[in-house]
């Protein structure tokens, strides 16, 4: 089981929080940037709302040894949406997987925060399934964030 652990990552993004917030509700931007680099995204479900959730399958560009979690090149996230607001979003995730060590809820929070410059966004994600290798969520989720202040901050 995923235990206590809690990963984090946080970015600054010059750009308002609510084009940040749109960025998770509108599909063609949340397929942009929440895959990590080195794999593709494609939505089977997408309810940006209170209540609702997606499912997000993983395609890895070159699959890791023993392939991903839920299949030969695929990792499947089903999120429900727990929090959705100005100032911040709260999803629960589960992997479904044959595998144990993929299985639990991992909670994920987005926190959204305004400044003069912009607004800096933070993620914390605990009870992390082990099947996620701490090195490789860490570069993951510095990489969502890399390719979210992309899709938020367009050149002018």
């Amino acid at each position: 089981m995923g235990g206590m652990r809690i990963d984090r990552a946080s970015r600054h993004i010059a750009a308002g929080a609510d084009a940040v917030l749109s960025a998770f509700t509108e599909p063609a931007a949340f397929l942009a940037w929440l895959p990590p680099a080195g794999m593709s995204g494609r939505l089977e479900r997408f309810d940006p709302r209170i209540g609702g959730g997606f499912r997000m399958v993983l395609t890895y560009d070159d699959p890791p040894d023993g392939g991903g979690k839920s299949g030969a090149d695929t990792d499947t996230a089903e999120a429900r949406i727990a929090e959705l607001g100005p100032r911040g979003i709260v999803w629960l995730v589960d992997f479904p997987s044959d595998d144990p060590a993929a299985s639990g809820t991992m909670t994920m929070v987005w926190s959204l925060t305004p400044d003069d410059a912009g607004t800096l966004v933070s993620v914390e994600a605990s009870d992390v399934p082990e099947a996620i290798e701490p090195a490789a969520h860490a570069e993951g989720l510095a990489s969502s964030l890399a390719q979210l202040a992309a899709v938020v901050v367009r050149p002018a």
